[in-house]
């Protein structure tokens, strides 16, 4: 893992949080829902944890015309052998890029989201699982809205993380400027990834064996529970937020190197894992407040078990 990491960072320059944080949803088994301007390195970010693990990478550019079968794939008849073959779709790889998800239609949306939450595909009656492991990056613009479809709330509620990329600092801009290599002559050759799938799948089997105290699973319960409670909050996380904290944590003990969880751990994923469930009330909209706010205003009010 400190393998990968330091890869990525070398890389994925500026960003060291959101390139830990990936790597967690990747062994939590959860999906990850990306915010950012144009041009902050989205797409670059997760080719670059494909390529490190040497899983393949696919990218959906989602458009308003796409129809589910664009994602799942199709049947299409086969005149030389007269049969019908099974055309996979691009949501068959290790990691999968849904750039600018909200741009396509409701249905699309749902054929993917299904996808996220079943871990297989059906294809004209026959099911297809899908690789392990199976990592979704969904992507939204966060400043332009004009012609898009906002994800409802009970499939916003399907992503373990919610991320956002923000400008570079100015040191890290220039050493992104000076790393720059042009298109037309960067090698060919692909990099030499650091991890392979089947370290991955046991770095995960790894984090579903973390041990999370009974302290710990009430202080996640806590401050799930809190944010229902807030007056700043009009629906609060429910009880799957409650589980993806805790998936999370764990993952997260794992990059650390730990076999238990620490209260440290729950408070660091909890604003990824939380921000995007909760609906606040409109007097905190106005007063313009964020759900990264109302998440530690929960986190503050929870007392910390020793």
């Amino acid at each position: 893992m400190e393998r990968l990491i330091a890869s990525m960072e070398q890389t994925i320059i500026g960003q060291p949080m959101n390139v830990r944080l990936l790597i967690t949803a990747l062994l939590a088994g959860g999906h990850v829902l990306l915010e950012g301007a144009p041009g902050l390195g989205k797409t670059k970010l997760v080719r670059t944890l494909a390529e490190n693990i040497e899983g393949e990478f696919k990218r959906i550019q989602f458009t308003p015309d796409m129809m589910p079968s664009d994602i799942s794939g199709n049947v299409v008849w086969n005149a030389r052998t007269s049969e019908f073959d099974t055309v996979r779709g691009p949501v068959f790889a290790h990691l999968v890029l849904a750039d600018e998800i909200n741009r396509a239609g409701p249905k699309t949306q749902a054929a993917l989201l299904e996808a996220m939450e079943e871990r297989q595909v059906t294809i004209h009656g026959h099911t297809y699982p899908l690789p392990d492991p199976f990592l979704v990056v969904a992507t939204q613009n966060p400043v332009e809205y004009e012609g898009t479809y906002p994800l409802p709330e009970a499939q916003i509620d399907r992503f373990m993380f919610k991320l956002t990329l923000d400008y570079p600092s100015e040191e890290a801009e220039t050493a992104i400027l000076r790393g720059h290599v042009p298109l037309s002559v960067q090698s060919p050759d692909k990099p030499v990834p650091v991890s392979t799938i089947e370290e991955i799948r046991s770095k995960r089997a790894e984090a579903a064996g973390v041990i999370a105290e009974e302290a710990v699973l009430g202080y996640i319960a806590r401050i799930v529970r809190r944010t229902r409670e807030l007056s700043s909050v009009r629906l609060g996380a429910s009880p799957r937020a409650g589980i993806a904290v805790l998936a999370a944590s764990k993952a997260w003990a794992v990059l650390e190197g730990r076999t238990y969880v620490t209260p440290d751990d729950v408070k660091l994923v909890a604003v990824p894992a939380l921000r995007h469930r909760l609906i606040l009330s409109p007097q905190a909209e106005l007063e313009g407040m964020s759900g990264d706010e109302a998440v530690r205003e929960a986190l503050a009010s929870v007392p910390v078990p020793r």
